[in-house]
């Protein structure tokens, strides 16, 4: 019997009763990590592959990086290589969604399946240690001067830091189109742009930069955070007069044309890797908040986030 028609037929059965969807679940993963190595959406694709197999849900774990395009290269891959694959997911998370509204590339995240959502992180902004500005309200006396002086580093277009930084222009009384956004293919490479001084102020998920900034080699100035967090002692931009905030969550799409059943294990694999005590370990080091939401609860907050964050990027000016 083909690979695939003996899915169809498990599915089937499970569809029916006949079958426990557990014995559906993907016991060797491909996960696609639409990002280069170092970044966020790496650090967290490689923090749940070894929850998986710590939870012991999955026998495998094998991960695929292709960065670029605010992930839209690793969906377009993803989509195209992935049909009715039903061991193969992706990470994703509200990145995509502003690289997708500012791109339009040419395969919409609505080919993938959603499955749930993992976590949400907030962003630091830091300066290079030998910075010649010392704190936030320098860089935006700066930024007020000569906003084009001012290089803001982060992940590619549309990201959050991207964002960001547009909606802290509008707050400070500058013209957001006017914001001197350098672009880089993920957190690996902003990181490395940071320590070398090639930017002015760069942004990313805490997490991305926290040992940077505990060896004293990044200068924290602000959480994008509505309260500080936990265990970090950097202020937010709301207590420096800048009434921004904005949260970075991520998640995992299924591939396209998967089941309901097979749809219904990947995302209860994912549920119960969420309650293990490797993941527990990976949201402490990593300063994540857990965020998990799932079937047409999540379906509807990915609609509803790309409204939102379509709005908030028009008021800013970036598109």
């Amino acid at each position: 019997m083909r690979r695939d028609t003996f899915l169809k037929s498990m599915a089937a059965l499970a569809a029916t009763g006949g079958l426990p969807l557990s014995a559906l679940a993907a016991n060797n993963i491909k996960m696609m990590i639409p990002a280069n190595p170092g970044g966020g959406w790496d650090t967290t694709g490689r923090a749940l592959g070894k929850a998986l197999l710590d939870a012991k849900v999955a026998d495998t774990v094998t991960y695929e990086n292709k960065g670029g395009a605010a992930g839209a290269l690793g969906l377009a891959q993803f989509v195209n290589a992935s049909k009715g694959d039903p061991n193969a997911i992706m990470v994703m998370g509200a990145v995509m969604l502003g690289g997708i509204i500012t791109g339009k590339p040419a395969v919409s995240l609505g080919s993938a399946t959603p499955l749930a959502r993992l976590t949400s992180e907030y962003n630091v902004f830091v300066l290079p240690a030998n910075s010649p500005f010392k704190s936030m309200k320098d860089v935006i006396e700066q930024f007020k001067k000569d906003p084009g002086s001012v290089k803001w580093g982060g992940g590619s277009r549309g990201s959050t830091e991207h964002i960001c930084a547009a909606m802290i222009a509008r707050e400070v009384g500058v013209d957001a189109t006017k914001v001197n956004y350098v672009a880089f293919r993920g957190g690996g490479e902003a990181t490395a742009a940071i320590l070398g001084g090639n930017v002015t102020i760069g942004g990313g998920g805490y997490s991305e930069m926290s040992e940077y900034i505990n060896a004293g080699k990044m200068r924290a100035l602000a959480v994008t955070s509505g309260a500080r967090l936990k265990g970090v002692n950097v202020p937010t931009l709301k207590e420096q007069g800048i009434n921004v905030e904005i949260g970075n969550w991520r998640g995992v799409y299924g591939a396209p044309g998967i089941t309901p059943a097979q749809r219904k294990a990947l995302t209860d694999m994912l549920l119960k890797t969420t309650k293990s005590k490797s993941w527990a370990e990976s949201l402490e080091k990593n300063n994540w908040t857990s965020a998990v939401l799932s079937g047409p609860e999540f379906e509807k907050f990915v609609d509803d986030d790309f409204a939102s964050l379509r709005a908030t990027m028009v008021k800013s000016g970036m598109i």
